[in-house]
């Protein structure tokens, strides 16, 4: 069965390959980027691969949660069902880790981004739809007062690794909350030090083959071994279903982050 599957971060490595290989299998893919060229790049290399059906490409950055918003409205205005979406856009270095709202932009663009996206197309997710999360064997505990901008965070691979944590905890949360009404949500950590941009960037090394992440995303879109998973968290260095860091155990940390979170989108707004 053929699915309509939504990529963010799909211009280059895991999303890209990810995209490519969905395409290629003749599912109707939604690719999300934050660059005008490369997005441009890259539905032009998605739409020449064979048989494949025409992607339709999203033009946000991420670290501004308004351009997120506007992001989930057009593909509510252009779409009544998704069958899969992936979050899988995210930052460990950047020259300007504070946006202009005063935040780590690790945080907006790994957690928050990915939650107000979720929520916003809930309408298009049913109970068999699936919510892949970006997580990460790289999971520190979080400090609230970082999440909402209180402290800034100075150690990049820390602020990354809280940011993964808190989507892991999301991802746990939402999943118990919305039960058996909403989609299955999943996060997933792709593998360590895969050959990404952002591995090259932050730490200097090649990195291992990126199919080894697009491939558990591939599985994690379309396998049955992913039904009734809604809430776990999938450990692709070990290859199976795993506890991830003991907070995202706990239902009331989770339930807490998730109230915090909902606080920083409220005040958003105004």
């Amino acid at each position: 069965m053929k699915k309509t599957i939504l990529i963010t971060g799909a211009t280059d490595g895991i999303g890209l390959n990810t995209a490519k290989a969905l395409v290629s299998l003749g599912h109707a893919v939604l690719i999300h980027g934050r660059s005008p060229e490369k997005l441009a790049q890259v539905e032009n290399t998605l739409n020449a691969i064979p048989d494949g059906i025409k992607v339709v490409p999203y033009l946000a950055d991420l670290s501004d949660l308004l351009e997120v918003a506007h992001f989930a409205s057009a593909v509510k205005a252009s779409h009544t069902k998704l069958d899969v979406l992936i979050n899988n856009a995210g930052v460990l270095k950047t020259n300007t880790p504070i946006n202009r709202d005063g935040m780590d932009v690790r945080f907006v663009v790994n957690t928050l981004a990915p939650y107000l996206l979720t929520q916003k197309l809930l309408p298009l997710l049913d109970s068999t739809a699936r919510v892949i999360n970006l997580s990460s064997a790289a999971q520190a505990p979080v400090d609230l007062d970082a999440l909402t901008g209180k402290k800034h965070v100075s150690d990049d691979l820390n602020a990354y690794a809280q940011s993964k944590l808190a989507i892991t905890m999301w991802s746990c949360g939402v999943a118990q909350k919305l039960s058996l009404q909403g989609p299955i949500i999943v996060a997933v950590n792709p593998g360590s030090l895969l050959a990404t941009k952002m591995v090259i960037e932050g730490f200097g090394i090649a990195g291992k083959d990126v199919n080894i992440g697009s491939d558990i995303l591939i599985r994690a879109s379309l396998s049955d071994e992913f039904n009734n998973t809604s809430g776990e968290y999938f450990d692709n260095d070990s290859g199976q279903f795993s506890a991830p860091h003991i907070d995202a155990l706990n239902p009331k940390k989770n339930e807490d982050l998730i109230q915090c979170i909902e606080g920083i989108l409220n005040k958003s707004k105004s």
